[in-house]
């Protein structure tokens, strides 16, 4: 049986990359009769509204959600939780309730104790993006071949996650339903931790009195390059992901280390074999992300719009 992926009247809170590309790709779609949105300054909001990408641009949350039947927080992390709080009163009985952020367990312990009884909750993460941000940086094709995580909590109506499942898949994603728990330990290791490695590279090299910042650009190979991409990301988002994170990142981040201290000293020791071994191993993990059809040569970051057509 086929699912409906279309909504009468969809809200986004937030409109920077995410929310941006979710009216755009939605619209193009024609997955909602109306999108409304709201961002918390009058800035972005007055842009969104020169945009015209939207129907409305609401001053405040509790005007955008209502009458909506999906709700989307497209916001950081530690905004979940209050921002629940404030809409809680104002969302319609049978509304769908979602976010796109890349913690799930902190979303569901802050999200949840807010919202009424009548709403179904259901957290996503669409684990697509690129270093940009703002109400210009969003594009339909951002989720197109990119998975979409749903992580909806014990006793969840099973029609309301087949309903957002179908609209995701609208927007060209590949859908995954995992437990909120599993969710943040997978995207440790995949996500978080690559990010604080990035962050911690491009630091190193910012602060390295042997060598100047305009060589650090000038001749950064294409190794660095990928890594200043990375390290170039929200800062206010990733700060939330750290922090609501932090059981699972630790985790991640001690058996890294242990792995790191295993490498040093096969180059201490000049073990060639060891070394060897290791990157062959590796090696094989990326040949297996290109297979399966994750990476190509137009990747997450810079990737070319136009690629998704209207039906």
């Amino acid at each position: 049986m086929s699912v409906n992926p279309h909504f009468q009247r969809v809200a986004l809170i937030g409109f920077g990359l995410i929310g941006g590309s979710i009216a755009r790709a939605a619209k193009l779609q024609g997955l909602a009769s109306e999108i409304v949105t709201t961002a918390r300054s009058e800035k972005t909001r007055a842009r969104v509204m020169e945009l015209g990408i939207v129907d409305e641009v609401a001053a405040t949350n509790a005007e955008a959600v209502k009458d909506a039947d999906l709700v989307i927080l497209c916001i950081p992390v530690g905004a979940c939780g209050p921002v629940a709080q404030e809409i809680a009163a104002h969302l319609k009985p049978g509304a769908i309730v979602s976010d796109v952020g890349s913690v799930k367990g902190a979303i569901v312990r802050d999200m949840a104790p807010h919202l009424p009884k009548n709403v179904h909750f259901v957290p996503a993460h669409p684990v697509a993006g690129t270093e940009h941000s703002g109400p210009d940086s969003g594009f339909a094709e951002l989720f197109i071949n990119r998975w979409c995580i749903l992580t909806p909590p014990e006793g969840v109506d099973a029609a309301a996650t087949d309903r957002l499942r179908a609209f995701w898949a609208a927007m060209g994603a590949k859908v995954e339903i995992m437990t909120p728990d599993h969710h943040d330990l997978v995207l440790a290791i995949t996500s978080h931790l690559p990010h604080l490695i990035a962050y911690t590279i491009v630091g190193t090299a910012d602060e390295l009195a042997q060598v100047t910042e305009s060589e650090v650009i000038k001749f950064s190979a294409g190794g660095f390059r990928d890594f200043t991409r990375i390290a170039a990301s929200d800062p206010t988002m990733w700060r939330d992901v750290f922090l609501a994170n932090k059981e699972a990142v630790l985790e991640m981040l001690g058996t890294f280390t242990e792995d790191l201290a295993k490498l040093t000293r096969a180059i201490r020791r000049g073990d060639g074999e060891a070394l060897f071994d290791h990157f062959t191993r590796t090696r094989a993990i990326r040949r297996g992300i290109v297979e399966i059809g994750q990476d190509s040569a137009a990747a997450d970051f810079g990737r070319q719009h136009g690629a998704l057509k209207k039906p």
